[in-house]
């Protein structure tokens, strides 16, 4: 029978919700408007972070499993021009350093060196690309260190690399563009006019961020540098750790046989950057937390608003059904289930207008996947229930005063009112 009852009241209570915002449209729609903009607010941006997010955790694994990266300067630079020209500043990392390197490190599973630029035009007879090719300068290590994988065909060998052989893999977008119905293996391409023989392919790794990640190729690392290298070229090392318990001490000890082969003293700070798959996800991760905040901040006042204007909307109720009170009061209404019918009444104004931003939100937030190919939508269900919460509890603490305004009226005196 209680649960009957309450199941009616509940009933009652969103049928006169809705009758309010139908009696009172314009003022209903501006006073939800507020609840609308701060839930839209908060999920789109937490939708759009979380498929952003989802994206990168994979995206953003450019280097292989437990490998260290280290290179000159930051992968992802933020800040000032002065900062960056600190960076620039630094001695370029060499060959020479990295091999210096890769004989210190003789716990690691491999030290590989590589660079790449981009801009280049690939031909094959009559075929060629747009001058915007990257090419991708690595050794037999390379293609683990930067997570790639061969499709068919073979990999750089030592004696490719210690010969500076001209000899190329190719990525997929090159392969469609110059053989779409030839095997490209033991053909000749040239590149900006320097010939290469084609010895293997890669699999697909498809977009990220709206960028193919496959308009490339990859050459010896010793031939990249005499071809391509330029008085600016500094150098990438990965190094891989052992396993991934060791990996901890190893990026430890890369740095301190690093500081040895660039030649640094004790007081010295380092003038190379060392960084992970997990180093690069932190970094988004503290530049989206930024976004975070400040979504939220805005949240919060344009909550704190429509709250305001949830309070006044349902004193205006109260004082337009003050002869509606009485009458349930004078037929066996409590005080209690006034004051429950208009707390119910304000938490399910509350509500519609987080539902609407709800739908907005989400819709808004999964746009960037019209613009990041191969993302799927995401949905941040905790994010859907907190903002739906904070929604009833705004509903609350703004109804609460209106409510027992209201339960509190006397039956008699609301009676005669006119």
């Amino acid at each position: 029978m209680y649960i009957r009852t309450t199941l009616k009241t509940l009933n009652d209570a969103f049928f006169m919700a809705l009758e309010a915002i139908r009696d009172n449209l314009l003022r209903s729609i501006l006073t939800l408007l507020g609840i609308v903009i701060g839930v839209f607010a908060i999920i789109a941006v937490m939708t759009a972070i979380r498929t952003l997010e989802s994206s990168i955790n994979t995206g953003l694994n450019v280097f292989g499993s437990d490998v260290i990266f280290v290179q000159k300067s930051p992968v992802i630079q933020m800040g000032d021009h002065n900062s960056r020209r600190k960076y620039w500043r630094r001695p370029n990392i060499t060959y020479d350093m990295a091999l210096e390197l890769r004989d210190r490190m003789l716990g690691a599973e491999f030290v590989s060196a590589q660079d790449g630029t981009g801009g280049k035009t690939i031909r094959y007879k009559k075929e060629s690309t747009n001058p915007n090719v990257g090419v991708q300068g690595v050794d037999e290590f390379g293609l683990e260190a930067l997570n790639h994988k061969l499709d068919y065909g073979r990999n750089f060998i030592p004696e490719d690399i210690e010969y500076s052989r001209r000899v190329v893999i190719l990525g997929t977008d090159v392969i469609q563009k110059l053989f779409p119905f030839q095997d490209p293996i033991n053909q000749t391409i040239s590149i900006n006019g320097i010939g290469f023989d084609v010895i293997g392919t890669l699999q697909r790794k498809g977009e990220m961020f709206g960028q193919s990640q496959d308009n490339f190729v990859i050459v010896p690392i010793t031939a990249y540098l005499q071809y391509y290298g330029t008085r600016w070229t500094s150098l990438g090392i990965s190094i891989k750790a052992p396993d991934g318990e060791s990996f901890d001490l190893t990026k430890e000890e890369v740095i301190d046989q690093m500081r040895i082969v660039r030649g640094l003293g004790p007081m010295d700070e380092n003038d190379f950057e060392v960084t992970s798959n997990d180093a690069l996800i932190d970094t988004f991760g503290s530049f989206t937390a930024g976004i975070k905040m400040f979504a939220g901040a805005v949240s919060v006042i344009a909550l704190v608003v429509a709250g305001i204007g949830i309070m006044n909307i349902m004193l205006v109720s109260v004082s337009e059904r003050i002869k509606e009170i009485g009458v349930r009061k004078a037929i066996g209404a409590t005080r209690n289930n006034i004051l429950f019918q208009f707390l119910l009444e304000a938490v399910f104004l509350s509500l519609i207008g987080g539902v609407i931003g709800v739908l907005l939100g989400v819709g808004v937030g999964n746009m960037v996947t019209l613009v990041m190919k191969n993302v799927a939508p995401v949905i941040p269900i905790d994010w859907v229930f907190i903002g739906l919460g904070v929604c009833s509890f705004i509903g609350i603490v703004f109804g609460i005063y209106p409510a027992y305004k209201a339960a509190g009226l006397d039956p008699i005196e609301s009676l005669r009112h006119e």
